[in-house]
């Protein structure tokens, strides 16, 4: 253990810091706890990206950026001037950070198909961490997550905010729980569409970045990029290579919700997985057994209203055609919530009949209310570091949400209804389906177990 983390772990408990609600104007307490130099978590950054700074940017007052990895020479120069005054120590290769002594608590901020090798790897090396979401390219690596976590018992952090957006998200799940709506009947998590780009013709690769490593377990390709469209920074997210396009960009947040909302209300079957899913969805190229024809172009799902059916006749429609949010549906009442605003006629009756006190800490599972989103993400994530509870987005509740992306995402590659088994977390019947539960991973870039 670290000098940096033991003194942190020696501090006064944060959760007693953070008893009072957070509404109350009283939220600097974890802040003057963690105020002192010597008080600080020394944190690794694994990708340099926009959401690892942003991220590390919201946690500033309790941390202190020791590390940065990154394939891609000029953002992590960039991030270690922004981030650390040019302090901190900067890798190519991740596995350095593993290997430091001095640090214990990582930030995983890559694109999407480099989560899950740093990920197990950094638990492995006994580090805590927080990934930022969508958590895994496939359903396999997501059971695999949940082993190591489970024999490691690190405490991992999913970036999936708003669970911790309290006047929001956290208040809509509290109404849930106390059974505003009643017996919850439907769901739809509008997350929006996905662009297009068109061909994309193979260029040099910039000057200082290492595109093979930037690949790393995807398959070799040429770098490709026209004006601000590329198979890398930013809109790799076009890509099945790289990501589950926009069924795991935001449907990551959204479906996340919505499937926290049936497990508080208590309609998420036995398994805490879905029966089926189908419906239908449009891509920008011709598909052939699941797979682009196309290999020059954005090719995710750009529409999509695809139906999830959950045990009791519930369903959960996941489309990109109405407004960005997440409508909840019950006998006794609907509401909708996304991040600018929390709607309905349960939540107007809230003036004459609130909520109990305890009602939002009771779905947070009692963890510190500090400040709002992304900050509170990460202050809850501090906490639990030292007192090792399970955050309020662990890798398993996580991974129920998620998986229901991913099947989302290969019904429609295919182009047909999938039947889920929740307790095999086998897709059932369709072995063509069933085999795209995983990715083969390019070899030299092998997740390391030992």
């Amino acid at each position: 253990m670290s000098t940096s983390r033991r003194q942190f772990l020696r501090t006064t408990s944060l959760a007693a810091a953070a008893a009072v609600p957070y509404f109350s104007g009283q939220s600097h307490s974890l802040a003057a706890e963690t105020a002192a130099k010597n008080d600080r978590v020394a944190i690794g950054l694994i990708g340099a990206g926009g959401m690892g700074n942003g991220n590390l940017r919201s946690a500033a007052k309790w941390i202190d950026v020791m590390a940065i990895a990154d394939v891609d020479r000029g953002r992590a120069d960039s991030s270690n001037q922004s981030l650390a005054g040019g302090k901190a120590q900067v890798y190519e290769d991740y596995r350095a950070i593993l290997d430091r002594k001095d640090i214990d608590v990582l930030h995983v901020a890559t694109p999407d198909h480099w989560h899950t090798k740093p990920l197990i790897e950094a638990m492995l090396a006994g580090k805590d961490v927080y990934c930022e979401k969508p958590l895994t390219l496939t359903i396999d690596e997501g059971k695999l997550i949940r082993k190591v976590q489970k024999e490691t018992g690190r405490v991992i952090q999913v970036g999936t905010q708003q669970r911790s957006q309290f006047q929001l998200f956290v208040k809509a799940i509290a109404m849930v729980a106390d059974g505003r709506l009643g017996k919850i009947k439907k769901i739809t998590a509008a997350i929006g569409g996905a662009p297009s780009s068109g061909p994309l013709p193979a260029v040099k690769v910039p000057e200082g970045l290492d595109w093979d490593r930037w690949l790393g377990p995807a398959p070799a390709v040429d770098y490709r990029a026209s004006k601000n469209k590329s198979n890398c920074h930013g809109t790799f997210r076009w890509w099945y290579e790289y990501s589950g396009g926009k069924l795991t960009d935001w449907g990551a947040h959204h479906v996340d919700i919505a499937v926290w909302a049936l497990e508080q209300a208590g309609q998420a079957g036995e398994h805490g997985g879905p029966l089926r899913i189908g419906g239908t969805a449009t891509h920008p190229v011709a598909f052939k057994d699941g797979m682009p024809v196309e290999r020059d172009c954005f090719n995710t799902a750009t529409g999509f209203l695809l139906n999830v059916a959950y045990p009791g006749d519930v369903e959960l429609v996941i489309r990109h055609d109405t407004d960005n949010g997440v409508t909840i549906e019950g006998d006794k009442g609907k509401i909708f919530v996304n991040r600018g605003r929390l709607t309905g006629a349960p939540v107007e009756a809230l003036e004459d009949n609130p909520l109990p006190e305890d009602a939002i800490a009771k779905v947070y599972k009692n963890l510190p209310m500090v400040g709002d989103g992304r900050g509170a993400h990460w202050a809850t994530f501090l906490h639990c570091v030292k007192t090792r509870q399970e955050p309020i987005s662990d890798v398993h509740s996580h991974m129920r949400a998620l998986n229901v992306c991913h099947l989302a995402g290969i019904s429609a590659r295919l182009g047909r209804e999938l039947s889920w088994d929740a307790k095999a977390e086998q897709i059932t019947g369709d072995s063509q389906a069933n085999a795209m539960l995983a990715r083969a991973y390019r070899k030299g870039y092998e997740i390391q177990m030992g």
